[in-house]
């Protein structure tokens, strides 16, 4: 039977819901977007593991050539033709090749070498890529459509002929293969950067500084660019694993560092005529190379799913 207004008293009209001062209560530590993109960077275990790997191998790339070398003295091209494609032993813990040389050492020196390539040449597609892709989303139009065209024929260009024409002409080094992976390993960073700048350039904070004097350089590198880190650091992030694959294949062709510079292509092109007898030449370069790409995707991935905004709870 529903109530008539004669039946309601003053307890019925009692105010429901959270208290205002309740709600004032701050129910989380305010933390900045770095630092929430750190915990769940940290929260995920494969991605903490990948990047402890590459720590390992990064020192291990730097050290272990001089430890082992000063220990059992000998170094990277130190020869014994007594001694040729020996295994794995206490005394030469990867094996010799067929020139008696130590594999441990040219394997982590090669390592090294990889390292260098993948990481420079992701530092000058950052750089070029970061530049001629803010320009582009920064100033739209006809400045847009003019260098956007340019990347895209440049693009359209087979990377591989690219590349091997390059390295002929010019005499093969370790700065004629960064040069070579970079002339057009820039253009999908420009492309990341200019749909981010494109995003943000209309925000209220950029309109507001504009409206301030802010002129084009300020509000391109201190306010567009800087809230557009994100996906770049993670473009960066996989873009090292394509660079070392890339020089470990110019290598096994031929076309990478000359002896007797090895790097882990060179190492795998080296075995490939004796690994059926000779496994562990081929065995521990392989190895190596797939953990440390395979360690950088990992971490690349997490990483994005780090600094995703949709994925914050």
């Amino acid at each position: 039977m529903m109530p008539t207004p004669a039946d309601l008293t003053a307890d019925d009209f009692r105010k429901i819901g959270a208290d205002e001062k309740e709600a004032e209560v701050i129910q989380r530590e305010s933390i900045s977007a770095w630092r929430d993109a750190w915990q769940r960077l940290r929260s995920n275990k494969l991605a903490m593991t990948a990047l402890i790997i590459l720590a390992l191998i990064t020192l291990t790339a730097i050290i272990a050539p001089i430890l082992v070398g000063k220990i059992y003295g000998y170094n990277y091209y130190s020869n014994d033709l007594l001694y040729t494609n020996k295994g794995p032993s206490a005394t030469h813990w990867f094996g010799t090749d067929d020139l008696g040389r130590d594999m441990f050492i040219r394997t982590w020196m090669g390592a090294r070498i990889s390292l260098i390539v993948g990481l420079a040449a992701a530092c000058i597609d950052l750089l070029i890529g970061v530049i001629y892709g803010g320009i582009m989303g920064y100033f739209g139009g006809r400045v847009d459509e003019i260098m956007n065209k340019f990347s895209e024929i440049l693009y359209a260009i087979p990377y591989l002929l690219v590349t091997i024409l390059l390295l002929v002409v010019m005499e093969p080094s370790l700065g004629t293969i960064i040069l070579a992976l970079t002339i057009t390993g820039w253009i999908n960073m420009s492309w990341i950067v200019r749909g981010e700048i494109m995003q943000l350039k209309n925000r209220e904070y950029v309109l507001a500084s504009r409206s301030m004097g802010a002129g084009h350089g300020r509000l391109l590198f201190r306010h567009l660019l800087p809230n557009a880190v994100g996906p770049i650091i993670v473009t960066v992030t996989l873009s090292v694993p394509n660079a070392i694959f890339a020089e470990a294949f110019l290598s096994f062709l031929g076309l990478g560092v000359q002896a007797p510079v090895a790097s882990l292509g060179s190492m795998i092109n080296d075995a490939l005529t004796g690994w059926l007898y000779y496994p562990w030449r081929m065995l521990f370069p392989a190895i190596l190379i797939s953990l440390t790409m395979l360690s950088f995707n990992i971490f690349g991935d997490g990483l994005r799913d780090a600094l995703d905004p949709k994925l914050k709870k």
